[in-house]
């Protein structure tokens, strides 16, 4: 994270809504959406949408998670998802299920934008999830396309 204002708080992830946002249950029983920071993940209707929803799940449903975050866009938290010791968002790109959102980089702390980078072009090497397919489309330019 590249910003001094980030806050951090814990809880149990009770809900995935995609590949890149899901909703915890905070310590005080509030239920928070976060959106994962420095991901793009494919949409619900998109090819490999329901996959990264599914791999996301894997990683963190029901698990007991930090977040740290940094702002807010569309009564969401953006934020980094730690669970059982690993930064999901990495893992999701890592695998192939996920973009690294190069259009907000620059709120990455040096060493995560590095990884994120690194995570997407092994992945786009190895072939890995939505890397298979000959031209995948990226989230943002499917949704330009269809809203």
């Amino acid at each position: 994270m590249s910003t001094t204002n980030a806050a951090t708080f814990t809880g149990r992830v009770v809900r995935i809504v995609d590949g890149d946002t899901l909703t915890v249950l905070n310590d005080e029983k509030r239920e928070i959406r976060v959106r994962l920071a420095g991901i793009d993940a494919p949409e619900h209707s998109q090819a490999w949408g329901e996959r990264s929803r599914q791999y996301l799940a894997s990683l963190a449903f029901a698990k007991r998670v930090s977040v740290e975050w940094y702002k807010t866009s569309y009564n969401r938290v953006i934020g980094v998802v730690i669970a059982d010791g690993v930064d999901i968002s990495l893992a999701q790109v890592k695998v192939g299920l996920a973009w690294h959102y190069k259009r907000y980089e620059a709120e990455q702390a040096p060493k995560d934008r590095q990884a994120y980078a690194a995570a997407e072009l092994e992945a786009r090497k190895e072939r890995r999830g939505l890397w298979q397919d000959p031209e995948p489309i990226p989230p943002w330019d499917f949704r330009r396309r269809r809203y």
